[in-house]
Formats: structure tokens, sequence, C-alpha cells
């Protein structure tokens, strides 16, 4: 069979988010580029995971919206009646409108020369790809992560559903059990009870367990009241398939159980993606969790980078499109850039949202000592009274002397409320920042500039305050 070889400055595999953005940005740089891609072009972000469960949870929010519309005295005429077929078509739609801007035709009218296989590396320097021999100055491996599939007695004889599959459903589950109390496991089990289906949770542990539990509480009672069945603490055993769908046996404190379902969904983690892409050929070094790089995105191939959820770390899409602006600095610059993950976000799209950013309390204390927490609840933001949607609180951490740690946030548009945080930690700013700027009246962002100022209420308003104003009395 003949081989075509091409040679390249970057050759990039995987066109997932981390993948697109290396490739869109070499080619406008004047980089020759090969982008390998062996399946959906836009990667899991667009097709199985950011994408289609927004759109979902957008679904879902719209329904709930007229379950609640009364209390504004607005009378809907009824429960909302979801036709999940259309719900379906609308998460597809989304989905469709996306994906020309990740496709193949756009990228190569942008220059660069895509090919549709699987690559394989053959050498430090090669890799192969259908009938393609690539050789380049630098490759970037970008082929993320897929769904974990846990060890579970009987899972691999019993039909069950992931972030692959979840979004091809036409009709609604009559009975969907989720193993896995993660963002994915709990933006589903709420998106799918608003939808109208039953829904329980199994997590071995607690929901959330890397957000603050003081924040995560808030969550866990409003799933609660909506009907999300928590079963927390819970090792699921063994599943099976049986005439009306699913069993999952689950043990608690020593005691077996017995869940029926209609449709299981297992949300139980990521796993990097490196299955035959030949990396001992290329002197690649791996771990369980995926390939191994230093600050500056480097495999131990120095010419081979990797980013995004491959590397076992961060899997947000935000974080591959971050490590794509390192490795083109490094790759075609030749700067030493490397990542700093002191300022990394993340949010979960539940109702209400949970965002965080940097050191949790229960972190900052082990780090610090003693610190400074502030709280302000939304129940006193003028703005969540008028919306009816006044749940959550405002978290932050600093030090004595008002160096800011972290903040988590839940509540209605927490994630968009937590960005002017991560500008502050990834600044440097000190809390006095946060509180001297202007905020417009009435919003719901106005609380990050109250719980700033909360910071120096003490002082403020103390004794010594008062006797200073009243000394300055004196001279009229």
């Amino acid at each position: 069979m003949a081989h075509e070889t091409i040679h390249t400055d970057i050759c990039v595999i995987g066109a997932g988010s981390g993948g697109l953005s290396v490739a869109a940005g070499a080619v406008q740089m004047g980089a020759s580029t090969v982008l390998v891609e062996k399946g959906r072009m836009g990667g899991d972000c667009l097709n199985y995971g950011c994408v289609p469960s927004k759109a979902l949870l957008a679904a879902a929010h719209a329904a709930e919206a007229i379950r609640g519309a009364e209390k504004f005295g607005i009378s809907p005429g009824g429960p909302p009646v979801v036709e999940f077929s259309r719900v379906h078509d609308h998460v597809a739609g989304v989905i469709a409108g996306i994906a020309p801007h990740d496709s193949q035709e756009r990228f190569e009218e942008l220059g660069v020369r895509v090919i549709r296989e699987a690559a394989r590396f053959t050498g430090p320097r090669e890799v192969t790809a259908g009938d393609h021999v690539i050789r380049a100055r630098r490759f970037v491996i970008a082929t993320g992560s897929s769904p974990l599939v846990p060890p579970i007695a009987g899972l691999d004889a019993t039909p069950f559903l992931t972030n692959e599959t979840l979004f091809d459903l036409t009709a609604t589950p009559e009975h969907l059990i989720i193993i896995g109390g993660g963002p994915i496991g709990m933006e589903m089990a709420q998106a799918h009870r608003r939808l109208g289906a039953q829904v329980s949770v199994v997590e071995m542990a607690t929901i959330l367990p890397h957000d603050d539990p003081e924040l995560v509480a808030v969550l866990r009672e409003r799933l609660t009241k909506e009907g999300v069945a928590l079963h927390e603490g819970v090792v699921a055993k063994k599943v099976e398939a049986t005439a009306n769908g699913i069993t999952v046996v689950v043990e608690k404190d020593g005691r077996e159980e017995r869940m029926e379902g209609s449709h299981l969904l297992v949300a139980a983690g990521r796993q990097a993606n490196v299955e035959g892409l030949g990396l001992e050929a290329a002197g690649i070094d791996t771990t369980p969790k995926g390939i191994v790089v230093d600050r500056r995105l480097r495999s131990s191939n120095k010419r081979v980078f990797a980013i995004g959820d491959v590397t076992g770390g961060y899997q947000f899409t935000h974080m591959a499109g971050y490590d794509a602006g390192i490795v083109l600095r490094n790759a075609l610059f030749r700067l030493p850039a490397k990542v700093n993950h002191s300022a990394v976000p993340w949010v979960t799209y539940s109702d209400p949202e949970l965002a965080h950013v940097g050191l949790s309390e229960a972190q900052a204390r082990e780090k610090y000592g003693s610190v400074t927490v502030l709280r302000k609840p939304f129940a006193e933001n003028d703005r969540a009274r008028t919306e009816g949607d006044s749940e959550g609180l405002i978290k932050v951490v600093t030090t004595k002397k008002g160096k800011i740690l972290g903040a988590s946030i839940v509540g209605a548009g927490a994630g968009e409320m937590i960005h002017i945080w991560t500008l502050a930690l990834s600044q440097g700013l000190k809390i006095g920042a946060m509180a001297g700027f202007i905020a417009p009246y009435p919003t719901r962002g106005e609380i990050s500039k109250h719980v700033a100022g909360s910071f120096f209420t003490a002082k403020l308003f103390g004794s010594g305050t008062r006797a200073l104003v009243r000394f300055l009395g004196r001279f009229g």
C-alpha cells in the first residue's frame, strides 16, 4: 500500500476544543498544520458534553419556570407538558448550529490539512494515520477523555448510558438511576427530574466532593425538594438487566438494597484517551491518569505536547483552551510559557449553580492557618429578591491582611459571577479592590462588592472610627 508522507510544522491529534484551538492558532500564525481526528469534529464538548448538556438543562429550566410562575401571580393553566422527542430535537439543533464552527470544511478553509483517521506514533517524530505518514517538528496530543466504566459486577452485560449516549434518548426515562454524584451526575439528575423522570443518584462518598460542603448543602436541599433521590455513602455492588429495565444492588452500612429503574446512567468519572496512540514508540511516559507533562505541557518526548483531559488534570473545556495558548507560545515562539493553576474556576450548571475558584476554606486553613471567611446570602441582594430567587450565598476566603485566597458561589448565575473573582485571583488583587469598584444596582453581581466590603465592617464601624469622627467634629 502506498503511503503519502507529509512534512509539517505542527501535527495536532484530536479535534476537540483544545486541539481545534491549537490548529486554528498555529495555521493563522503561519505554521503548516495537520489535524488528525478519528471521530467527530468538535470532540466531546460539542457532541456529548458541554453543549448538549447545557441545551438539555435549558429545556429543564423552562419547564421549571412554568411550574414556578404562580408565585409571580401568573397562572400557566397547569403543569408543563414535556414532549421529550422535541427536547431531543432542541438539543440536536443546538449541536448542529455550532458544528460548522468546528467543521472540517472550516479548518480546511483556514489552511489546515485535516485527516479523518486514527493516529498512531511509529517513532519519536512520526505518526501514521490511515495511508498517511506525518513527520512534524512538534506534535500536540489533544485526544481528551472518555467515560470511566467502573468495575461493577454485571455492568458488562447490562445496557447502560454514558454522556456519549444519553442525548440520543427521544422519550423520557421512567426512572433514571445515576451512578456518580459529580457535576455530570448532578446536572443530569436535575434536568431529567424537571423533564418528568423519576431520578435516583448513587454516590459512594458525598455529592460534589470537590466543592465547599457548606455550599453543596444548599444544592442538596434543592435537589431533594425537587424529588431527586440522593443515596450518598452507598456502593453500587451489582447491576443486572430485567424485563422492565435494570436493577442496581447497593450496599450501605453492610446492608444490601435493590433499586429498580428503567435506565442506568454511569457518570463515575473519566479516563484519558491514550489507547492505540503508540506512545511507547515515541518515548512518551504515562500514568493511570494520563500523559505525564511538565509545566510547559511537554511530554517526556520534548517534541510532543499534551493538553486537556488526556493529561489527567482539570477536565474542563476552558482548561483545554488555556493549555492551547501555552502550547502555541512554546511550540511556535520558543517561549518558556508555563501553566498556572492558581486561579482555575469551575461551575456545576445545576439550579442553583455552584461555582468556585482558588482555595476552599479547608484548603486555606491547612495552608495558612488563621484565615478570614466572608459570607453574604442572596437573601440580602435586592435583585435576587425581585426575581423571587434568593437561594444561596457567596463565600470568600482571605488572609488576615486581605489577600484573596478563594471564592465560592451557590445561586442563580453563579457561573457568571465567578468571573470577577477569577480575575482578582489571577491578578493578585486584594479584597479592598473588590470592595472599591462601582457595581450597578440592582444586580446579582453586587453581592461580590458587598461581601468584600464586609471585610472592613468591624474596623470601619468600630470604636476607633467613632472616636476619630467625634474628635474631628470638634473642629467644625
